[in-house]
């Protein structure tokens, strides 16, 4: 697992399921540290907000460029079709933040070849790392 984490945190462009400008949520704040952290956020969210000058996407589909990492802030009910979402755009890994849980999504992730973390936060892991 902690392989799959340091290859992930490697990659560059995130897409990040569930970001709005709500700064309460916790989408925001690891938002914030990724793109201190030397990343490329890409909002994907209903609403579309942008973030730091990003364009935002109503969904991962909608993006025009590739994806590295789809990070899903949405609950473990909602997290399969964007797992499948994020398989068909051709991302390279998929992360479920803490307490989002989809085993069966994350078998097809690595079944289709996709680096796969669940149920972790990438600032906590940026935190353990230093």
């Amino acid at each position: 697992m902690h392989n799959s984490i340091d290859e992930i945190l490697k990659m560059k462009t995130w897409a990040v399921v569930g970001l709005s400008r709500n700064q309460s949520r916790a989408a925001y704040s690891v938002a914030e540290l990724l793109l201190q952290k030397g990343h490329r956020i890409i909002p994907v969210h209903p609403s579309a907000e942008s973030f730091h000058g990003e364009i935002g996407y109503k969904s991962l589909s909608d993006i025009p460029f590739p994806i590295d990492v789809v990070d899903v802030f949405v609950n473990s009910s909602l997290a399969g079709p964007v797992i499948d979402e994020a398989i068909a755009i051709g991302a390279s890994a998929v992360w479920l933040q803490l307490e989002v849980i989809d085993e069966a999504g994350i078998a097809r992730a690595q079944g289709a070849g996709l680096l796969t973390v669940m149920d972790r936060c990438p600032a906590i892991e940026y935190g353990k790392r230093g």
